[in-house]
Formats: structure tokens, sequence, C-alpha cells
């Protein structure tokens, strides 16, 4: 049967898609084989922050070629604003020991640096045996804190975008792409 056009709801929503899923697609299996050569010979804890780095993270463990054992920590930073909401707040936290362990932090996007820096102090308490971190997104023009990411999908312009597990108002998470929200979308308050 030849394929159809399927359309994706909530795509029409999108302004712009700045990267597509075959972007996404063969950047993840690049930085999986990055990951993996960073980690010649040790076991690898991975923390995802989620839900925002929940498809990335799943797709991403399945490049990396080496023994990983898998926690969540969920963060909230966002609420239901397009600007960060202060200072991040740990909701839950870690449920394995890593000590002595090797942990590789993923996260979404990396723009203010403040969820990443609370959540890397936080690890580094727990004296791990190192620390990597890892976004898919990296917006350098929104950052107020000094933090830059070891593994980076993709550097971004200061825009409000969703999909590939970046949301708004919890909504948009499920697109195979990233792309800028409408902006008479980025406040609709039926969704308050």
């Amino acid at each position: 049967m030849p394929a159809t056009n399927v359309v994706v709801p909530g795509i029409q929503d999108l302004e712009e898609i700045i990267v597509s899923e075959s972007m996404i697609k063969r950047r993840v299996r690049k930085l999986g084989e990055e990951i993996a050569a960073a980690y010649p010979d040790e076991e690898i804890t991975v923390v995802a922050i989620i839900n925002g780095a929940l498809l990335f993270a799943a797709d991403l463990l399945r490049e990396i070629r080496r023994p990983i054992r898998l926690d969540c920590i969920r963060v909230s930073s966002y609420r239901n604003e397009t600007r960060s909401a202060g200072k991040p707040e740990i909701v839950h936290s870690l449920t394995i020991d890593i000590a002595n362990r090797h942990v590789l932090l993923i996260d979404d996007i990396l723009d203010t640096g403040k969820t990443l820096s609370v959540v890397v102090k936080l690890i580094k308490k727990l004296n791990p045996a190192s620390v990597k971190t890892c976004v898919l997104l990296d917006k350098k023009g929104r950052r107020e804190v000094d933090f830059e990411a070891d593994f980076v999908g993709f550097p971004i312009p200061d825009q409000f975008v969703v999909g590939y597990g970046l949301d708004f108002a919890e909504r948009y998470r499920n697109l195979p792409c990233v792309g800028v929200l409408k902006p008479h979308l980025q406040n609709p308050p039926e969704w308050r």
C-alpha cells in the first residue's frame, strides 16, 4: 500500500519548524556515538529530567552502545508560561544510588541554565565519579547562569519552541519535530 500523507495533530499550530524529524533522528544517532566514545569502558547512569526529556532520552538511550542504568528526576520551572518562572523546584528526586557512578544528565533544552545548574549541584552532592550533561537544544541567547552542556543536539535562536518532548501547558510534546508555536496560541486563557 502506498504511503499517505498523515497530518500530525498539533503541527498546524506551529508557525515554523526549526528542527525536523529527520534532523532529530540523524543528530540523536550521532550523539549516541559521541557519548559512547566519551565512556569507552564505563557503565553510564543516565538521569533524565522529565517530562521534557522523556522522548529525547528514550531515543538517545537506544543509540548509546554502553551498559546503562536509568533514573528520572522531575523539575518544575515553566509551569504554564513561555518563560522560566523563577527558581527551578525539584518535584521528584532520584531513586537509585549514584555514588561513584558516571552520571549523564539529559534534558530537553538549555536556556537560562538554572535548571541544569540546580540538578548538577544536587547530583554532585551524591558523590558521583563524574557528571556530564546532554541537551537536545541549546538556547544561548537566554542564558542567565554560566553553564554549558557537554553534548548538544542543536543550537537554536531565542524563540519559544514546542515538540519532541517540549511543551506549552503540557501540550505538543508528541510532535515529531521542534517548532515555534504560533504567537496567538502562546497564552490561551482556557488552558489556565
